[in-house]
């Protein structure tokens, strides 16, 4: 009997593309998760898998989205540097039905409400924007507006969103990709560097919590090389989380030989 797979994939910025190399071992040995749920990058790499795109493909949106580019840069006055309202039109060639339910699998996609102080889970209706939400670094990208409320990214509030996967599936494989290190003082130099450093501590130790919830969490160390930012190595990226997943690929099939133990939320 096969078990279903749930997977959670973390935020992490371009480290988020290890999630890609881990689904690509994944499907190298046959083995393809049920559900889905995700936060910020790995929100946009669970969202193009669900809708049947491979690892090249996970790299060519990296590359064609970026939304480094002076087209990008928000009106002066605006809640951060670029709009994620001008980035959106780079989303419909890879998602041209903007619908949950064009995708292939269930997605569940965390963002944080600043309106409302909470965390929102979108799993029906418009895509898109859920996933510019789910992404919304803020002070770098202006809050994304959804019915009324303003949303960013969504592992401020959750960066492991396994709860979604609760009562779907029978084992829970987790990748986490921003894995923390420790930094000297000469890297903390600017704004950016400072507020991201902050984020990562939040998240990762409200995240290392919910690990015992997953019934086996990938978390390479070597992702600590990486900014959050880093668009020059993207293929290294991919396959760390490749060789990652490859080398627990006995553990992964037996959870969905005999399904999981861990105690989920």
């Amino acid at each position: 009997m096969r078990h279903r797979l749930g997977i959670v994939l973390s935020g992490g910025g371009s480290r988020g593309l290890a999630h890609a190399g881990v689904l690509a071992a994944l499907a190298e040995h046959g083995v393809s998760p049920d559900v889905i749920s995700g936060t910020s990058a790995g929100a946009l790499v669970g969202a193009l898998h669900a809708a049947g795109y491979g690892a090249d493909d996970v790299l060519r949106f990296f590359e064609k989205t970026s939304p480094f580019h002076v087209s990008h840069l928000a009106a002066f006055g605006r809640p951060g540097w670029l709009d994620t309202e001008k980035i959106r039109a780079d989303f419909l060639e890879f998602f041209p039905e903007d619908s949950f339910e064009a995708l292939a699998k269930p997605l569940f996609v965390s963002a944080t409400d600043l309106v409302n102080a909470r965390l929102e889970v979108f799993s029906s209706g418009p895509l898109i924007r859920p996933l510019l939400a789910s992404a919304s670094v803020p002070l770098l990208f202006t809050p994304t507006a959804i019915d009324g409320s303003l949303f960013v990214d969504g592992g401020i509030l959750d960066n492991f969103p396994i709860k979604p996967l609760a009562g779907l599936c029978d084992a829970v494989l987790g990748v986490y990709a921003s894995p923390l290190n420790d930094v000297p003082v000469e890297k903390l130099d600017d704004s950016i560097a400072v507020t991201q450093r902050a984020l990562e501590i939040g998240m990762f130790l409200a995240s290392r919590r919910k690990f015992r919830f997953a019934d086996l969490v990938l978390c390479p160390p070597e992702l600590t090389r990486f900014g959050m930012f880093d668009a020059k190595r993207h293929a290294e990226i991919l396959e760390i989380g490749r060789r990652a997943a490859s080398e627990r690929m006995d553990e992964i099939r037996a959870l969905l030989e005999r399904g999981g133990a861990a105690g989920h939320e």
